[in-house]
C-alpha cells in the first residue's frame, strides 16, 4: 500500500519528520512491466498499481505543499516494444517512426546484424519477420533502443520531459542514460575466445560524442528550470564525473556511478 500514491501522501509527514527533502520515486508509467516498471508503453499516463494521473497530481501537490521536491525516473535510453511508437516504427521500413529505433539487416548466413551480448545476456537483437530485420536491444528483447542519432525521436523526447517539468515534477533520475550514444556502424567486437556473443559495453557505454546528447538534452528542456537531474552514469571515470557535475557546465545536478560500490568489493578489484 505504501508504495501507491495515496498511500505515498499519507506518509509524507513522516518522511519529512525523518529530514528527507527531496523524494525520488521508480517508474510510474504504463507498462508492459517486463522490467519492473523500465519498459515503458506510456509516458503520458500511469501504471494502473499505482494510481491515476489525477492521484500523481496531488502526490506533487502535497510534498511541495511540505517545502519538499519530488523527482521521477524517465527512461530515454528505450521503450517497451508496446509502446506505440515501436508498433509504428516495425510496421515497415518506410514508416516515419522506423528511425526512431535502431533496425538493421542480418549478416549473409543467417546472422545477426553484430555478435553484441545484451546485458541481458543473449544477444542484444530481436528478429522482427515482418519486416525481416533485427532491432538492438540492450537490455530486454522487450525494451528496443532508441535511436538518438534521429533529431525527430530527440525533439519527441524533449517534448515528455517538458510535458513533466510542466506538471510540476521537480526533476528525473535518467535511467541508463550512458548508454544512448552507440558506437558509429554498430561493429562486430573483437572476440578471440570465439563467444556466441561478446559484452558490448566498450561500444554502447559512454561512447565518445555522447556528451553531445546530453548538451542539447539540456539546453533543449531543463536549462533555464530550477530542477534537479540525476544521471544514471555506468562507465563514466573520476574525471568525466567532476565533467558532467560541473556546477556551471555540468549537465547533472548528480550522478550515479556503479562501479563505486566496487570499490569495497574484494572480487570486483581483483576482476579489474
Amino acid at each position: 500500500f505504501f508504495f501507491v500514491f495515496v498511500g505515498i501522501i499519507q506518509r509524507l509527514d513522516h518522511i519529512k519528520d525523518l529530514g528527507a527533502d527531496l523524494i525520488w520515486i521508480c517508474p510510474i508509467y504504463k507498462s508492459a512491466n517486463d522490467d519492473n516498471g523500465y519498459d515503458i508503453s506510456d509516458y503520458q499516463d500511469i501504471m494502473d498499481v499505482f494510481g491515476t494521473m489525477e492521484d500523481a497530481d496531488e502526490l506533487i501537490k502535497q510534498v511541495h505543499a511540505r517545502n519538499m521536491r519530488i523527482i521521477f525516473d524517465l527512461v530515454l535510453n528505450h521503450t517497451s516494444d508496446e509502446h506505440p511508437w515501436f508498433i509504428e516504427s516495425r510496421t515497415s521500413r518506410t514508416n516515419p517512426k522506423r528511425d526512431w529505433y535502431v533496425w538493421r539487416d542480418g549478416q549473409s548466413g543467417g546472422l545477426r546484424p553484430n555478435n553484441w551480448e545484451s546485458i541481458f545476456n543473449g544477444s542484444a537483437w530481436e528478429y522482427d519477420k515482418e519486416t525481416d530485420q533485427y532491432y538492438l536491444h540492450l537490455f530486454s528483447r522487450k525494451m528496443p533502443d532508441f535511436n538518438w542519432e534521429c533529431p525527430a525521436l530527440r525533439q519527441e523526447l524533449y517534448k515528455v520531459t517538458h510535458w513533466w517539468l510542466d506538471r510540476g515534477i521537480d526533476g528525473f533520475r535518467i535511467n541508463a542514460v550512458s548508454h544512448i550514444k552507440k558506437k558509429p556502424g554498430l561493429p562486430d567486437l573483437p572476440n578471440p575466445k570465439q563467444l556466441e556473443y561478446v559484452s558490448s559495453f566498450d561500444y554502447h557505454m559512454n561512447v565518445e560524442g555522447i556528451e553531445e546528447f546530453l548538451t542539447e538534452f539540456k539546453c533543449e528542456t531543463y536549462g533555464t528550470r530550477d530542477v534537479v537531474i540525476v544521471g544514471d552514469a555506468s562507465g563514466v571515470d573520476v574525471d568525466q564525473a567532476v565533467t558532467w557535475v560541473d556546477e556551471e557546465k555540468g549537465i547533472f545536478n548528480m550522478i550515479f556511478q556503479s562501479e563505486v560500490p566496487n570499490l569495497w568489493d574484494k572480487t570486483s578489484r581483483d576482476f579489474n
